[in-house]
């Protein structure tokens, strides 16, 4: 009986053991969605506030106080953080199409770098009028997707596009 007995706790506590695996692995699966907004401005103008050092709209980074945050708008170019005069940092994507007031595209994990994510990231520029531009966001992303990620995510550019980049723009402290 106490064989019995034994040999059903070290059954349970393999199939509990068992569970808790499954559970730990990694659900990969896909998403996507897109944003739009309109800023005064030229495509050009929208572009060119949109990279190079971008600290003055952007506030998500490994770092308490980034040395650098910028966007290197060229072909192979790269999103980086570097965090201090060493050049210690990250590289949170890599630029894969840049035309000057009319797109760019980046790959990368951005902010999750770490997990088993890849991200493409499209700024699209249309011209409003005279006078103001209308960026259109694409995300496209594929891996390690957990409950909740792609809300977080969306939720996460429309921060960056209507509470920062807006403001940032429409105070002209781009031009600076």
């Amino acid at each position: 009986m106490k064989k019995n007995l034994i040999l059903t706790i070290i059954l349970i506590i393999f199939a509990l053991n068992l569970l808790n695996a499954q559970e730990a692995k990694p659900k990969y699966d896909i998403f996507s969605f897109e944003q739009q907004i309109t800023l005064p401005g030229t495509t050009t103008q929208i572009y060119d506030a949109m990279t190079g050092d971008i600290s003055g709209w952007w506030d998500h980074s490994f770092s308490d106080k980034p040395y650098k945050l910028y966007i290197e708008a060229v072909p192979g170019g790269g999103f980086y953080e570097i965090f201090n005069a060493g050049g210690d940092g990250v590289k949170h994507a890599t630029v894969i199409l840049s035309d000057r007031g009319k797109m760019l595209r980046f790959d990368g994990p951005l902010g999750l770098s770490g997990r088993a994510i890849q991200m493409v990231t499209t700024y699209e520029y249309f011209e409003k009028g005279s006078d103001s531009t209308t960026v259109k966001l694409s995300v496209r992303a594929a891996g390690e997707i957990t409950e909740g990620l792609p809300a977080m995510v969306e939720s996460v550019w429309h921060h960056f596009l209507f509470e920062r980049l807006k403001p940032y723009i429409e105070s002209g402290e781009y031009k600076k």
